[in-house]
This record gives C-alpha cells, structure tokens and sequence, in this order.
C-alpha cells in the first residue's frame, strides 16, 4: 500500500506537509496542496481506517441490528429497502455498514451491547425485533448513538412509518366504495399491529361500520401459511365480510390463495386489501390495493439523524419523526352496489 512517506519522496517534502495536504489545512499553498493531492491520486494512495479511527476517535461504522419472526433477514422485503437506504445514505457520509449479533465470539456469547463495542461501532440503528428483551434495553440503556425504526423509547430518536395515518387511508378508501362488512386479518402483537387496529376500528366507526371480534383474527407479518390458514377460517363462518384486510402485501398470497381456493373471486366475491406496497403487490393480477410505506425516506432519515449524533451530540435533537405512506388503490376493492 501506499503511504504519506511514500508521496512526501516524490514531492520532496515532509510527511507532515502531506498530511496536511490531504487533511485540508489552510497553512500550506493551494498550489502545492493541489500536486500533493494529485500525486496521492495517481499513486492510488488511500487513508489507513485504522490510522483514521485514532485521529477522529470514530471507526466511521455503523451498526444495523434486524431480525424477526421468521429470520427473513435481507429477504424482508420492506426493511430489506429500508436498509438499503440506510446503505446509500451511510456510504454518501463515508461510513460503512456492520449487521450486529449476539453470535459467540471466541467461543464466549456476547450481548448485543457487547458485540456493539467488540466491532467499535459509533452508532447503531434498531428495527423490527424484539424491543422489550433484556439485551436490547442493555443496548439502548448504553452510551452509544441509537436511532430505532417503528418503536419509540424514550430519549431515544426514532423514525417511524405513520400507521396511523396510513390504515385511516386504506380503511377511507374501502368505506368510501360502500364497503360495510369488513374484516382484518392483522399481524404480530406488537406497536405498529396495535396502531393499524386503533386506527382501523376508529376509522370504521366514523363511518358507521361494526366490525365483529369473529372478524378480526391474529396471523404474522410476511407468513403466507399462516395467513392462508386464517383466511381459511374465516371463509367457513356463516357470514362473510365483502373486503378482507391483510397484515402485508406478501402475506396478502396465501390469503388470497385461500380465497380462490374457495372457489370465490376476488374483488367479484371478496375484495381484498395489502400493506406495504412492496414490488410484489404490483406484480400480481389483478393489482393489490395496498398502502405503500415510504421506505426510502424512512432508512434516509435514520441514517442521517444517527451520523448527526455521532458527529454532532451536543447539538443533535432527540425526536421521533414520522413518515406518511402512499395509497395506492389498485383493482383488488370493488365499488359494492347500493342495498
């Protein structure tokens, strides 16, 4: 590799003047600084990380801790483009990503505060786990720089999708094609499922609409055979609703599955509704009506507010922002007749 020794002998000055050079300072000519940039370039010189981490006391890595119920890992649609995102934005700022664990190191198992400052990270994003397990409280008790995605802790910065706003859309939405008999197959029990339902048996009250207990059941996010087997369920009761809700767009298959499998249409028969708005929503026929969350934002935003506090803590705000979603009506919600 090439080092600062290495480009102060080809310019013939000393390594403090190139570091300098490299550095920015304004104490030396910008015409020297320039050549010393520009010899550094064509000798394919790049700073030491290690050397970097001594002088900033950063080791400009960031931390994404992510898991859940089915151990989807990269494959979650919806936080796979969230943590892209947060990639793109963390790369643009110079820092490199770390997917942190409890994984043994050395044959010792280490908590995730543990593994956190075992990689010296600067900071770490959370989403979609477990937020009242022990290790995890550890990790947001700890010193370090979090940003959690879809769960407010307090004195913690979080940057959370507005499901509330977003199921009073979709639920809008269904009421307003004369929709009265409604179901909702909802997800997980956890903040985000408990705000889609508030927000789903408020909206349904104003305009009206009683929804029966026998009619809300309980699946997981992103699991087709569960939800297929609820929906199952549901299509053996004596009455049926004419719209049926579903935890995500990816689960939204197996219910639909087990829809046609009934021998039943849909929106004909049965219409049917998503959420997410993920790219599999848009490839099926016909076109799921779904809300689609505002991913890219909501990595962006996390990433940048978790740099501001790394970079900038004494000035850095706690605050829990919120993204709006997108409806996105698609052809799977039939406007019902007038009785």
């Amino acid at each position: 590799m090439v080092s600062m020794k290495d480009i102060a002998k080809k310019c013939g000055v000393s390594v403090a003047t190139v570091s300098k050079a490299l550095n920015g300072y304004s104490d030396i000519g910008k015409e020297k600084r320039e050549e010393i940039k520009r010899c550094a370039e064509e000798m394919g010189y790049f700073p030491n990380s290690s050397a970097r981490a001594l002088k900033t006391n950063r080791t400009w890595n960031l931390g994404i801790l992510i898991t859940d119920n089915l151990h989807s890992g990269l494959t979650h649609s919806y936080f796979a483009a969230i943590l892209d995102a947060i990639k793109v934005t963390a790369e643009r700022r110079g820092y490199d990503i770390t997917f942190t664990s409890m994984s043994p190191v050395g044959g010792r198992k280490m908590s995730y505060y543990e593994h956190c400052r075992y990689r010296g990270l600067d900071g770490v994003v959370i989403a979609n786990i477990d937020f009242t397990s022990p290790d995890i409280i550890e990790l947001v008790k700890s010193p370090l720089p979090i940003v959690t995605i879809d769960y407010v802790y307090d004195g913690r910065t979080a940057v959370v999708s507005n499901n509330q706003k977003g199921m009073r859309d979709l639920t809008e939405y269904v009421c307003s094609m004369g929709h009265r008999q409604i179901a909702y197959i909802h997800g997980d029990d956890n903040t985000v499922t408990k705000e889609r339902l508030a927000s789903f048996y408020r909206t349904a009250e104003a305009y009206g609409v009683t929804v029966p207990d026998k009619w809300v059941l309980s699946s997981r996010y992103r699991d087709v055979g569960m939800t297929e087997r609820r929906t199952r369920e549901l299509l053996s009761q004596d009455s049926l609703p004419t719209c049926i809700f579903f935890p995500d767009d990816f689960s939204a298959v197996g219910g639909m599955n087990a829809i046609r499998s009934a021998g039943l249409r849909i929106p004909e028969d049965i219409s049917v509704c998503g959420y997410d708005g993920i790219p599999i929503a848009f490839a099926m026929y016909p076109r799921l009506t779904t809300l689609r969350q505002d991913t890219a934002t909501v990595g962006k935003i996390a990433a940048e507010k978790l740099i501001s506090l790394i970079e900038n803590p004494k000035v850095a705000l706690i605050e829990k922002i919120s993204v709006d979603g997108e409806l996105v009506k698609g052809d799977t919600v039939r406007r019902m007749q007038p009785s």
